[in-house]
């Protein structure tokens, strides 16, 4: 369609995006209860740098989240981008800074967040015909 309207999409692809709004709903909430009950430093024994990267989970999972309702390609790039870095600081967190063997619950929730991520990107080149440019309209040409 030239005027810019878009095709609705099918259903299988709004099923997917309302997993991942789920997703980064879970997230959201997650970051916020631990600045809400960890006060100044929610994540202590981390690095600093690992600890502000979790922290700003608190404003990127809700941007992609509301990006990604509103069917723009950028919250489909920053879902991505959120999802494997997240899933590579938890990586850092729970296998290089954590001495504890074995199987772990910090462990089993970076195992989900990678599977997460893998999917999304895996997902991405069939998601994103059915989500709105970021760019303008380029003008026609004569």
């Amino acid at each position: 369609m030239g005027d810019g309207r878009r095709m609705p999409a099918p259903r299988r692809v709004r099923l997917v995006v309302a997993a991942y709004l789920l997703v980064f709903a879970y997230g959201t909430v997650v970051h916020v209860l631990h600045l809400l009950t960890g006060g100044p430093r929610p994540y202590p024994s981390l690095p600093a740098w690992l600890a502000l990267y979790f922290t700003s989970l608190t404003v990127l999972d809700p941007l992609a989240a509301v990006l990604l309702w509103r069917r723009r390609t950028a919250g489909l790039v920053l879902g991505c981008a959120v999802l494997v870095t997240d899933a590579a600081a938890n990586a850092y967190a729970n296998y290089a800074l954590d001495p504890a063997p074995g199987v772990t619950p910090g462990r089993v929730g970076q195992a989900i967040i990678t599977l997460l991520a893998l999917a999304l990107v895996g997902a991405a080149p069939w998601l994103a015909p059915w989500l709105r440019s970021d760019r303008p309209p380029s003008p026609p040409r004569s």
